[in-house]
């Protein structure tokens, strides 16, 4: 099983859903970044379940106990490990589940992959649960770009058929990107929040869920991050955002809305140079960055901020689709391993009728511990 990402920085996630504990190794920190606990919890609760009928009504206070890595309020620059207790576990739900698979779930896949040793509870090791170690990993990277001025946020822009407005692709503001995270229903027109929850609700009511699509706004990043060709920035967010779980699809800028627009249309034209000609300095807190923050050097951004697989200077915007939570209360059609026929099953347990609001932070982590590890190379950390 491969759960360790990463270039300078490396994280190693472990845990199942109902196992003892859930966490992360995170190896490459540098020493002395200092740490806020209580920004970090507070990132931790975005995610945490239960916190309404919106979410499912399983009971997590996630908490982190900070065990190695950590100590006088800042990193040590040793390998910092968080572990996260598993509390409210109801394993008894999962009882039939050895020999039912369900449908649009892991457990056929993963018993093949796995010989059936696989912890088939509350989905093991493939469930969302193990997004709690993430957003505690990019809690600790947002805090460190936050001293380099980038700023991460990612509101609602889809549930159901319910829309949100998109972002202003060239003008985002880092006050927006900030109120995203204070915001229970991030979005940026009230009423979508309060039609996103009827369709939440009306899904819950009928035993069914909805998907939903996120969108990820960066600013203030360098320019100059990635490399061609695997190693594009756009390579590197999509494959962290695919480990995500319900993740089934990204795009980045204008996206799938190439495909009906012609070159004169999609192509960014560029604005003059701000500093007499002198390129964008590729490090963060330059007074060459500082000055092109206030003056974005293309008129679109239909590219989404990335050139090539390099960063551009302009506001890095991509959106990922969610698909309807498959633990839904209808019966639907499973396979039992013992007699190798399908048959109809309800699913049991508690889950939640659209994961996509509870996955706007753990984007913003992904998005975090990408761009973290982009920088630190670029600062010349790099272990290659």
């Amino acid at each position: 099983m491969s759960s360790i990402w990463g270039k300078c920085i490396k994280i190693s996630v472990f845990g199942e859903s109902h196992g003892t504990a859930i966490g992360v190794v995170i190896d490459g920190l540098p020493p002395g970044i200092q740490l806020d606990k209580e920004e970090i919890q507070k990132e931790m609760d975005r995610r945490k379940p239960g916190l309404d009928t919106y979410s499912t009504p399983r009971k997590e206070g996630d908490m982190v106990d900070i065990v190695s890595g950590f100590f006088n309020g800042h990193t040590t620059g040793t390998p910092l490990c968080g572990i996260i207790r598993n509390i409210d576990k109801r394993s008894k739900d999962y009882d039939e589940l050895k020999d039912i698979m369900r449908p649009g779930h892991a457990d056929f896949a993963g018993r093949l992959r796995y010989n059936g040793y696989n912890d088939y509870r509350g989905g093991g090791h493939f469930s969302g649960r193990l997004t709690a170690p993430i957003v505690f990993a990019g809690a600790i990277a947002t805090q460190y770009l936050r001293q380099q001025g980038i700023t991460i946020g990612t509101h609602l822009l889809q549930v159901g058929r319910i829309e949100d407005t998109r972002v202003d692709l060239v003008n985002i503001q880092k006050e927006q990107l900030t109120n995203f995270r204070n915001m229970r229903f991030p979005v940026i027109d009230p009423k979508a929040a309060e039609n996103m929850k009827m369709e939440i609700d009306n899904a819950r009511m009928d035993q069914n869920s909805v998907g939903g699509m996120l969108e990820t706004a960066i600013i203030n990043l360098p320019a100059g991050l990635g490399s061609p060709m695997f190693e594009s920035v756009e390579s590197r967010l999509s494959a962290f955002v695919f480990s995500i779980p319900g993740v089934k699809g990204i795009d980045f800028g204008t996206g799938f809305g190439f495909a009906s627009m012609c070159g004169s249309e999609g192509n960014d034209g560029f604005k003059a140079l701000p500093l007499e000609g002198a390129p964008p300095n590729p490090m963060p807190n330059s007074t060459k960055t500082k000055d092109l923050e206030s003056c974005p050097l293309l008129h679109t951004n239909h590219s989404g901020g990335i050139n090539g697989g390099i960063t551009n200077g302009m506001p890095v915007v991509f959106r990922t689709v969610f698909r309807p939570t498959p633990s839904i209360g209808r019966p639907q059609q499973a396979l039992d391993m013992k007699t190798m026929k399908a048959k109809k099953y309800c699913i049991h347990g508690r889950h939640d009728p659209c994961i996509a609001l509870r996955a706007v932070p753990v984007l913003d982590a992904a998005a975090a511990l990408v761009v973290l590890d982009l920088v630190m190379k670029a600062k010349g950390h790099s272990r290659e």
